[in-house]
Order: C-alpha cells, then sequence, then structure tokens
C-alpha cells in the first residue's frame, strides 16, 4: 500500500479570508475555491497543500496539530507575518529558540530559530 500526502486540513470559520492569509503568508497560489474550501499549494500541482474548510464553530483550546517553519531570519519573518495579522501567543511554552504565533483564526504555528547540528 501506497500513500501520498495531499492535504492538511484547517478548520476555518472564513475559509476564504483565512486561505487567503495563508497564501500571502507562505507565498503560496490558490488552486480552488468554493463556498465552503480554499485550497492553497507551493505551486499549481504541487503537494501537500493547505485546505481551508468552513466549520462554523469557534475555536476551543489549543491547537493539537500546527505548523513549524524555519525561516531564514526569525526576527524578520515574525515582524513580516505580525504586521500581516499574526499574534504572538503563549501556549506554555517558556523560553525557547521558537517563537509561537496564531493566524487571524487564532490557529497556532511556530517559526523556528536556528538549529544547533
Amino acid at each position: 500500500m501506497t500513500l501520498r500526502w495531499q492535504n492538511v486540513i484547517v478548520h476555518a470559520a472564513d475559509p476564504a479570508a483565512l486561505g487567503q492569509w495563508w497564501a500571502e503568508a507562505l507565498g503560496w497560489v490558490v488552486v480552488h475555491t468554493s463556498d465552503v474550501e480554499f485550497a492553497i499549494r507551493p505551486e499549481a500541482g504541487r503537494a501537500p497543500g493547505l485546505e481551508f474548510v468552513l466549520l462554523d464553530e469557534p475555536k476551543k483550546a489549543k491547537s493539537r496539530l500546527h505548523l513549524d517553519f524555519v525561516p531564514d531570519d526569525q526576527d524578520a519573518e515574525v515582524a513580516r507575518l505580525e504586521a500581516l495579522g499574526a499574534q504572538r501567543v503563549d501556549i506554555g511554552q517558556g523560553d525557547q529558540s521558537w517563537v509561537v504565533l496564531a493566524d487571524p483564526e487564532g490557529n497556532e504555528f511556530c517559526v523556528l530559530g536556528r538549529r544547533q547540528q
């Protein structure tokens, strides 16, 4: 049996708005839109992607799955994402080399610092 990773599904109150935010944050392209779905990918035909699906209930707790990103310049990238509307959040991480941010609907993600080799 072979499995191919296609998408990470993100439930959203406004899939188009949140999907567009992530497309801008990542520099990805929109590959599908409907009234209840909004999908983005690094480029058309390249998986995996992110698919934002309508869920008409607010986020209630810390996400059990989140994305980690490795930037060239952590400070500059955090500042750029904050300018787009991300907010720093405390999920109990303490003093770490990564920065925890939340997208406009409160989904946490991390911008990693340099890792020791």
